[in-house]
């Protein structure tokens, strides 16, 4: 049956759908507030702004999102892109991670450093954690089946 009205009205399902984007409201030193995050979730990773800063949700009301950013937040401006990333702010874990320095969101900074010729982190840099290249030598010790693995019983070592 044809619409009276002509297109077909907008739903609430349509109105409430996810977007990867949001955009910044408020700015206010390290939080940000921003809008148009419907589904966001708390503790979710975030990047604001054009420099794609890192951040982490700590609060959401209604569209809302107040982001706790671990960058340098000069700059950013209303209506900048907020980013949804849908997974949590976490750290990466394994070989390689003893013996490295890193900032408070596990940037390696010998590695920025090193890329930037600078001993100031550029805002927005995106570096892996660990390096991907590295062959580590895998040593198991003797553990059989059934035996109890507990916490500071090594399993194996990476050289």
């Amino acid at each position: 049956m044809p619409s009276v009205y002509g297109a077909r009205l907008t739903t609430f399902e349509d109105s409430e759908k996810e977007s990867e984007y949001g955009y910044v409201r408020k700015v206010s030193g390290p939080v940000v507030v921003a809008d148009g995050m419907a589904g966001a979730a708390m503790y979710e990773l975030v990047r604001v702004g054009h420099d794609n800063l890192i951040g982490e949700i700590i609060r959401l009301e209604g569209h809302s999102a107040t982001i706790q950013v671990y960058e340098e937040t000069a700059g950013l401006m209303v209506n900048d892109p907020v980013l949804r990333t849908h997974k949590p702010l976490s750290v990466e874990l394994g070989p390689g991670i003893l013996g490295n320095i890193f900032d408070g969101i596990q940037r390696p900074l010998k590695t920025i450093a090193r890329i930037s010729g600078d001993v100031y982190i550029p805002r927005g840099v995106s570096v892996p954690a660990l390096d991907k290249d590295t062959l580590w030598e895998f040593q198991p010790k003797k553990i059989g089946e059934g035996d109890l693995v507990t916490r500071w019983r090594f399993v194996c070592y990476c050289i």
